[in-house]
């Protein structure tokens, strides 16, 4: 059980289009994997100022705000796994390494998959994608990622009708994931969705960032990108998918429930029992901003929540 005042790891991060705009390395996640030619590129710079039409998780008159620097991203993580102190998780995640490395598809499908790499990369070309992220603890960033719709690779599986939730399970080696040495978490690291959460367009597999394969301490080689719920939901180093019937229960709402519930959906008007939700900081920014519904996603998600109560569903 963790100790009374931790927080749970938030999977996001941020990059400043300065360092790209003059570079077209905005490569598309499976070519990056497989270090072949990239399929698309663009600038950077370009893509922000056109992310209603290249991210599906924008619409037009709404702007993400900059992007954070690369620095930031990389060097300010929440990664139980290794450590609890945001500035020494890349330090701490050298020595890991994320290939070879394969994901299983299970449970309630019809057709059981186990996936390399190169196999997610041949399958899918991937997608670039901006999107917001909004940590529980009151930060958030604008995040370029690359990666794989989770829709495209569930329905590859073939989900049964019995299928109702997918839960996720990141790896489990202690003897790199230092972190998983102490029993601050159940490990190894667990979260969950509902199907038709698992199946939004919005709902990502994310293999990079900002034109790269994703840095160990941002989750190498797969995570989870579910841009309207708090970054504890994105779970990182994901291995395993298994559909189920029932609700699992994550890793967090394991050890705390009363803080961390199920759903996790950003939302300014229920608190977290330690502090509000109403505002929060950009990193990089000095002042704080509103935090919006759904993160700002509320037009593409609310209708998944019609008639759910949120201070009972949170």
């Amino acid at each position: 059980m963790p100790r009374r005042g931790m927080l749970p790891a938030c999977r996001e991060t941020i990059t400043a289009p300065a360092l790209y705009a003059d570079r077209r390395r905005f490569l598309v996640a499976a070519s990056v994997l497989l270090g072949g030619t990239a399929a698309t590129s663009r600038p950077l710079a370009a893509l922000a100022a056109a992310s209603a039409h290249t991210a599906p998780g924008t619409h037009p008159g709404d702007d993400p705000g900059p992007l954070s620097s690369f620095a930031t991203i990389t060097r300010y993580n929440n990664y139980y796994e290794y450590s609890s102190n945001k500035e020494a998780v890349h330090v701490l995640a050298r020595e890991f390494a994320p290939r070879p490395w394969t994901l299983t598809i299970d449970g309630e499908v019809e057709r059981p998959l186990t996936l390399a790499l190169e196999d997610l990369a041949r399958r899918w070309p991937g997608e670039e994608r901006v999107y917001r992220m909004r940590c529980v603890e009151g930060w958030s960033m604008v995040i370029p990622w690359l990666g794989i719709p989770l829709a495209e690779v569930l329905r590859a599986a073939a989900p049964l009708s019995s299928a109702r939730f997918v839960q996720f399970t990141s790896v489990l080696r202690p003897e790199v994931m230092i972190g998983q040495r102490r029993d601050a978490l159940a490990w190894p690291y667990r979260e969950g969705l509902r199907l038709d959460e698992a199946l939004h367009p919005l709902t990502l597999l994310a293999t990079g960032l900002y034109g790269e394969p994703l840095p160990n301490q941002n989750g190498a080689p797969l995570r989870l990108v579910v841009p309207w719920k708090y970054g504890y939901k994105s779970i990182k180093a994901v291995a395993r998918i298994t559909l189920t019937r029932s609700q699992p229960v994550s890793s967090w709402q394991q050890a705390s429930p009363s803080q961390y519930g199920f759903y996790g959906n950003v939302n300014p008007d229920v608190a977290h029992p330690r502090w509000s939700q109403r505002r929060e900081v950009r990193v990089g920014e000095l002042g704080k901003r509103d935090t919006l519904p759904f993160n700002g996603y509320a037009e593409q998600v609310a209708g998944l929540y019609a008639g759910m109560d949120p201070q009972r569903h949170f």
